[in-house]
């Protein structure tokens, strides 16, 4: 097959297009410029798809012995992602950037491109695997090692994406045999570090990027009943779950700390509450996708279990979907309460190691009522 692997200047993406060689087919490298500012140095390990990281993906390609390429998706990275993110926090959700960029540029805009130009699959670092059903269908998988899994990032492809995807490193028990024949092979990224954080904010100081591009209006910091119990500086400050720079300057009536349950931007207000009132017994999208092969009759509860971050365990549940006032949604309903879940994250369904689909979370249903006021 003639396929086009995605080296992000990493060791997980150098070693999957060297395995990709190795199998037979005829690669090719290709690098995303996705920053503005193509002077940008990484810092440690914030960050990604810097100057830096297009040299050390060129250096492995030209190792692998691979025509390397160097695409510019910045423009369509600061529309698809960056404004995304701004304008997500803006709504008062907490978004998903690595989601985004999964699936609007990595499997999207760069698979398009890729097809047009006659490659068969793209190949990138991930840790997951594609399996083939009794049908002939192809299922996203989760990696052998569940240590490093990396499903959950791409629950967002689609059956036509995946028909187009390769993931070499599938089968690999750990990162340390990836970084073992790394070194094997001679490249240089055998132990560089993993990137984290935003990419896109490598000095991790989330709140001060976004103060600069949405600005700080005072407002509200309401209980669960409606009463103003204090003010902040701006609600996009604030996600879901956060404990610390509440400054609300009294405590609690049963003297329990306060976490934020809701963020209301129209209103430009922080609903706050007890910690178990961030347990949620309903999550549920209208913009929800099927990783393949949809079940029968979605309409239908079935079992699954589901995954709200890209690190947290699955939860076993029942999901349909549901038409509620006049849209579709895909319905989660866990046997466990899930805590802290925020609108904007992603829920990846599962049925076994099998991706099943996803949902961007537009509403909760929290598991403790809301108190009635007393007057």
């Amino acid at each position: 097959m003639k396929v086009l692997a995605a080296m992000s200047g990493g060791v997980d993406s150098a070693v999957a297009a060297a395995r990709a060689v190795d199998a037979g087919h005829d690669v090719v490298g290709v690098h995303l410029a996705l920053s503005r500012m193509p002077g940008t140095l990484r810092t440690g390990s914030r960050g990604c798809c810097t100057i830096e990281d297009s040299m050390d993906a060129q250096r492995a390609a030209n190792m692998i012995g691979i025509p390397y390429y160097v695409w510019d998706f910045s423009e369509r990275f600061k529309l698809d992602v960056v404004d995304d993110f701004v304008a997500e926090y803006t709504a008062g959700r907490t978004p998903n950037p690595c989601m985004r960029c999964n699936e609007k540029i990595k499997f999207a805009a760069l698979l398009e491109k890729a097809v047009a130009l006659g490659f068969d699959a793209v190949a990138t670092g991930h840790y997951a695997s594609i399996e083939i059903d009794a049908d002939g269908n192809k299922e996203l998988h989760r990696a052998s090692a569940w240590a490093k899994d990396q499903s959950y990032v791409l629950g967002v492809l689609t059956k036509e994406q995946i028909d187009h995807s390769m993931f070499p490193l599938g089968a690999t028990p750990s990162k340390a045999e990836v970084r073992a024949e790394a070194a094997a092979r001679g490249f240089t990224v055998a132990q560089k570090p993993d990137s984290h954080d935003i990419c896109f904010i490598p000095d991790g100081d989330t709140r001060g990027w976004l103060a600069d591009r949405v600005g700080a209006e005072q407002g509200e910091i309401l209980d669960r009943t409606g009463a103003v119990i204090g003010q902040h500086e701006g609600a996009h400050a604030f996600t879901v779950g956060q404990r610390k720079g509440l400054n609300i300057g009294y405590p609690s009536d049963d003297g329990k700390p306060r976490f934020v349950l809701e963020v209301r931007p129209k209103d430009n207000a922080v609903v706050v509450g007890p910690k178990e009132a961030l347990d949620i017994r309903e999550i549920a999208g209208s913009k929800f996708s099927w990783a393949g092969k949809a079940p029968e009759d979605p309409t239908e509860p079935f079992a699954c279990d589901v995954q709200i971050r890209a690190h947290a365990d699955p939860v076993p549940a029942v999901a349909r979907v549901s038409a509620v006032e006049g849209r579709t949604e895909l319905v989660v309903t866990p046997d466990e309460p899930l805590n802290g879940v925020a609108p904007g994250q992603t829920a990846v369904v599962y049925v076994g190691t099998r991706v099943l689909g996803q949902c961007t979370i537009d509403r909760t249903v929290s598991a403790v009522p809301v108190p009635v006021p007393s007057f």
